[in-house]
């Protein structure tokens, strides 16, 4: 017989993570809020929202996880080339919103997003407060043409979403946020859950407990905020 998750009221703390289910895999709890409070205690604990909107948030911490170790990073002799032509311009928090208005855009195969209104207004919010932040890989316009968004905690960067427009934005993008963090001495970049995609650039699967140990002494350490910045063109990066 199939294990049920707890229904969390508002403000109520995340049950222990291994209480997370087998399958769906990870799935941990159901309801509870997206206030600051509520997302930043989750992330110290390397649990994570992700539902569709008018559903009740989910709360995930998948077993295996997903993350890329910044020194791990595998930059391609295709995406070298792309970063030598300086193809991209790049900037960091400029438009926080635009990038995850892109990242919630249709996907191919998929017919809805779990980045609802709720999601968008929480995480802005975490960006009002400094902790959430965005990579903006721009277009010769000066338009996006890819990104990503995430949460910063100490030495850990939880990534949430990535977007392409063109061809190779959304890994300039990864590759400028690796950058960022070996400037600022980060432990790891949370990928969540594994796919082709990311391993090719360098993500491996380690077990949650490994995960939550390198959290519990991570998370906490300063980081100077003035890494969050970048050159202003990706073949800076090389």
């Amino acid at each position: 017989m199939q294990r049920r998750i707890p229904i969390l009221e508002p403000g109520e703390e995340l049950p222990p993570t291994h209480e997370a289910l087998d399958y769906p895999n990870g799935l941990l709890a159901a309801g509870g809020d997206l206030t600051p409070s509520s997302l930043l205690a989750a992330y110290r604990r390397g649990v994570f929202p992700w539902y569709e909107e008018p559903q009740p948030v989910l709360w995930w911490t998948p077993d295996p996880r997903s993350v890329l170790f910044p020194r791990e990073l595998h930059i391609s002799r295709s995406l070298r080339k792309v970063l030598r032509r300086n193809a991209f311009g790049l900037a960091v928090d400029t438009n926080f919103s635009k990038v995850m208005r892109a990242c919630a855009g249709p996907r191919r195969g998929s017919n809805g997003t779990w980045i609802g209104s709720a999601m968008f207004q929480a995480y802005n919010e975490l960006h009002r407060l400094g902790y959430a932040h965005s990579v903006e890989v721009l277009d010769e316009r000066g338009e996006l043409a890819g990104g990503l968004y995430g949460v910063a905690l100490g030495g850990v960067f939880f990534g949430e979403s990535m977007f392409s427009h063109q061809a190779d934005a959304s890994k300039v993008a990864l590759v400028g946020l690796v950058d960022i963090a070996l400037r600022g001495d980060f432990e790891l970049i949370d990928c969540q859950v594994g796919n082709p995609h990311l391993e090719s650039l360098g993500a491996r699967d380690i077990d949650r407990l490994d995960f939550e140990a390198r959290l519990a002494q991570t998370t906490g350490i300063e980081i100077d905020p003035r890494i969050w910045s970048l050159p202003g063109t990706c073949g800076e990066l090389l």
